[in-house]
């Protein structure tokens, strides 16, 4: 895993706000404002942040759904940043993506093996014992009965739906798959199957996945790496068991105590270090300016307001571990914020 499969540098993405008659721009959606980052071959990383952060933009970017504005995509060093429709084309072989809901990612038109078999078509993939079995086999690979080739969309439940999708996504043996929260709109009991074939999948045929989520559990279990975004920025990354165990970032910080306890015996003391955040989410129109979590934060001075916080490493962090804060948070600190302990019975 020490090949960089994909890299990006100062990504960003900006949605036009018009207004008038000669729909002029008066403003504009800072949904991805500058990220770095890099996916190594063979590994997950993880993508997490609250709704409304940038996650899916920055899934959609790396797969040239979107088109950067600015910033660079290089894809086994290949710059695919501004490439056209047609140049594309073959890049489509490579890349794919899991949409986060199944019901509306699937034509409810077309039969599940005109889905499972469409990227086969357009990329004219030779099936040299035809292509129904092709596509049987996809299906049965993912857990689903070859039988169903010719049922649609609507006879299946959501988690039969996302392994079609998953199917689809994997009928070009694609090296790169952008999980866009594959597994949110699921009962927990299914999440774990689809996390579970999904790891399968990525054994069995060497996958790279770029995992976007918003439930830290799942992360934690399926992620080699995890990255935390705020407000269009990449504020944290770092080796799974780092992160979670010596989180830097204050708002990282918040995301591990919000993390559900199923044990009942640590679920009180979970409950009495939850980091209760005040104030709301500022607009990705307006961020504010330097770091953009300085209004959330409980560690904010003056230099937050005026000096934006590079990625970089912090407090003797191994070198995996960068953090984006002028004041990171050393290990059992006492963070502002938390509930105070209950008075012993």
């Amino acid at each position: 895993m020490s090949e960089n499969l994909l890299e990006v540098k100062g990504l960003e993405k900006h949605f036009p706000i018009t207004k008038g008659l000669f729909k002029r721009q008066v403003g504009a959606v800072r949904a991805v404002d500058g990220i770095d980052i890099e996916v190594k071959s063979g590994e997950t990383l993880g993508l997490v942040g609250e709704s409304g952060c940038g996650k899916s933009t920055t899934g959609r970017l790396f797969t040239r759904i979107l088109e950067p504005t600015a910033g660079t995509i290089t894809f086994e060093g290949e710059d695919i940043s501004h490439k056209s429709v047609t140049q594309l084309r073959p890049l489509r072989r490579d890349v794919q993506m899991i949409f986060q809901d199944p019901y509306s990612s699937l034509n409810p038109r077309h039969t599940v093996g005109s889905i499972v078999s469409a990227p086969l078509q357009i990329q004219n993939i030779p099936t040299p014992q035809g292509l129904k079995k092709a596509v049987q086999e996809l299906l049965e690979l993912v857990g689903l009965n070859p039988e169903h080739y010719n049922r649609y969309p609507h006879e299946f439940s959501g988690g039969q739906r996302q392994r079609i999708g998953i199917a689809r996504a994997l009928a070009l043996r694609p090296k790169l798959i952008i999980a866009d929260e594959p597994v949110s709109a699921l009962d927990v009991s299914i999440q774990a199957q689809v996390v579970n074939l999904l790891d399968d999948l990525q054994r069995e045929f060497d996958l790279t996945y770029v995992f976007i989520a918003h439930d830290l559990s799942v992360v934690r279990h399926i992620s080699d790496r995890v990255a935390v975004m705020y407000l269009g920025k990449v504020v944290e990354v770092a080796e799974r068991d780092e992160l979670y165990k010596n989180p830097r970032h204050p708002y990282t910080v918040a995301l591990m105590s919000a993390v559900p306890v199923p044990d009942p015996v640590r679920r009180d003391r979970a409950q009495r270090d939850r980091v209760l955040l005040t104030g709301d989410v500022p607009s990705p129109i307006n961020p504010p300016s330097g770091c953009r979590f300085r209004t959330r934060c409980w560690k904010a001075q003056d230099i937050c307001a005026t000096e934006e916080p590079p990625l970089v490493v912090r407090l003797d962090d191994p070198a995996s571990h960068q953090t984006a804060c002028h004041f990171p948070v050393v290990e059992d600190e006492a963070v502002a914020g938390r509930r105070p302990a209950a008075a012993p019975a």
